[in-house]
């Protein structure tokens, strides 16, 4: 089953989608209840992205101008709220998401795919650099999210936990690939030695 093609693909209009489902909010109030919440975390947010994103939202009909606020001195402040059309469109696009697994294309998966350019000791110092700051995100994560628990319910925080469980499961891996590299029980890891000392191929990587 393949993820249907949408007329948005920003994950931030699917926040904001979700966001407007609690109740109809104005564009700073929206990207308030996303930080309040630590969607921040796993969705990139800044105002002005938010604002062409609801824009872009309402122009597709997902979205529309449910109020105009005005206090005192301070600028109008246009309030949105979800369409009929938004909220399916919310639903189908999470359900997607939530059930049909996609291919990504990590950078580090690149990297790795492309690691044998580098000789065997910079490869290792390198992922141990990696290492470090991994067990450093670990941490400072798991700190993160006891913080968070005081205030949220676990629902809110089940990307924050994911996200954790990603780094942790990185990090044995890495930890893993050092020691076989380490100990030289990485198959081909000789030849790879082999070729950027000497600059010939092994007959094996041919």
């Amino acid at each position: 089953m393949a993820v249907k093609r949408r007329k948005l693909s920003n994950p931030l209009a699917l926040a904001v989608l979700v966001t407007l489902w609690q109740k109809p909010m104005h564009p700073y109030e929206i990207a308030q209840t996303l930080r309040r919440q630590g969607k921040d975390t796993s969705t990139k947010i800044n105002y002005g992205s938010l604002y062409t994103v609801v824009q872009s939202l309402e122009k597709h009909g997902f979205v529309e101008v449910t109020d105009v606020e005005r206090q005192g001195n301070r600028p109008e402040r246009t309030v949105y709220g979800l369409t009929e059309a938004g909220r399916t469109e919310m639903t189908e696009w999470l359900s997607d998401l939530v059930a049909v697994p996609v291919k990504e294309y990590p950078i580090f998966e690149t990297a790795l795919s492309l690691i044998g350019a580098l000789p065997p000791d910079e490869a290792v110092r390198l992922l141990e650099e990696r290492l470090r700051s991994l067990d450093l995100e670990v941490a400072s994560g798991r700190a993160a999210l006891a913080k968070l628990c005081e205030t949220l319910p676990r629902i809110f925080l089940v990307e924050v936990e994911y996200q954790l469980h990603m780094a942790e499961a990185q990090a044995e891996w890495v930890r893993g690939l050092l020691a076989e590299i380490e100990k030289g029980s990485l198959s081909g890891v000789e030849g790879w030695r082999q070729f950027h000392e000497t600059g010939v191929v092994p007959p094996e990587f041919t």
